[in-house]
């Protein structure tokens, strides 16, 4: 399709853009522009990234769009909140070597936040690591007065010293879950491109909705990323075809293509921004960090 103009409404204001190509979504692919430099750091936006159907690409996302806001110049904390400890791992943390992890924040009062956050490789990105240790808490917050908000009194520590703060939740919607949409500002649901994943997003929405309106009524759905996308198959753009359906603008227009490359990386334990950092899903990553910050999702 050649250059011309266009324009399109999110949320209530007309965007002006160019007109190149028509993405997976359906919808014509904006050139984001590049996220301007901050003069300072902090407060943070929260954003837990949430689905509670396992291998959708929840803690890959966590991870690269983590590291692809971080190349951007944002200071981001992620923060590990599946006992499996996956997000750990995939960034070089053996989570069974593990000390004081957010477990002990959680339960500990006497334990910092600061002692459990560690630095990783990749500059302007800390991490909060968990490891099994986690299931417990589950378990033992049932009995602690105001249990959904004691992740968000722990991160209020440290909001200030980062611009992102991104949560990998567990694939649950217990109380774990509802400590992190409790805490954040926004949401992001990964949804990998087939049906069975779509059917368990009613169950999440109503989840978030009722966190909404009994404990944080500032919380949004900041958009919806579809994953593991195969263009060549017919079931995969169905499926975007009907999470446009159904959650309009909502949808992000970047969508994660599915590459062994994300494996190698997780093997590697590295983002694949610094990985196979010229790779089409490097690109992917850095262009959904960019549509986020268009969008006000993060600072």
């Amino acid at each position: 399709m050649s250059n011309e103009r266009g324009s399109a409404t999110l949320e209530g204001t007309e965007l002006d853009f160019d007109v190149t190509a028509v993405g997976p979504t359906g919808r014509p692919l904006r050139d984001f522009p590049e996220p301007p430099e901050l003069d300072s750091h902090g407060p943070a936006r929260v954003i837990a990234m949430v689905n509670q159907k396992g291998g959708v690409g929840k803690t890959t996302s966590t991870i690269n769009l983590g590291a692809a806001l971080a190349e951007y110049g944002r200071k981001v904390l992620l923060v590990d909140f599946d006992p499996q400890g996956a997000l750990s791992a995939g960034l070089g943390t053996n989570p069974h070597e593990l000390d004081v992890t957010v477990y002990n924040v959680l339960m500990d009062r006497k334990v910092s936040i600061r002692d459990a956050i560690r630095k990783t490789d990749v500059p302007n990105l800390d991490l909060l690591p968990a490891n099994i240790d986690l299931s417990a808490a589950e378990v033992q917050l049932v009995n602690e007065v105001a249990r959904e908000q004691v992740l968000e009194r722990a991160l209020k520590k440290v909001e200030d010293d980062y611009d992102v703060i991104l949560i990998d939740c567990q694939p649950s919607l217990g109380l774990l879950t509802v400590n992190a949409l409790t805490a954040a500002h926004g949401v992001i649901i990964p949804l990998i491109c087939e049906f069975f994943a779509l059917r368990a997003v009613a169950l999440l929405v109503e989840t978030i909705e009722k966190v909404q309106d009994r404990l944080n009524p500032r919380l949004q759905v900041d958009g919806v990323l579809a994953t593991m996308y195969d263009s060549r198959t017919l079931h995969s753009r169905e499926v975007i075809s009907r999470l446009v359906e159904a959650f309009g603008d909502k949808v992000f227009e970047t969508v994660i293509k599915r590459t062994i490359k994300f494996a190698d990386a997780t093997v590697a334990a590295e983002p694949i921004t610094s990985y196979a950092g010229n790779h089409a899903g490097a690109d992917a990553y850095r262009r959904l960090a960019k549509e986020l910050v268009a969008r006000g999702g993060a600072p």
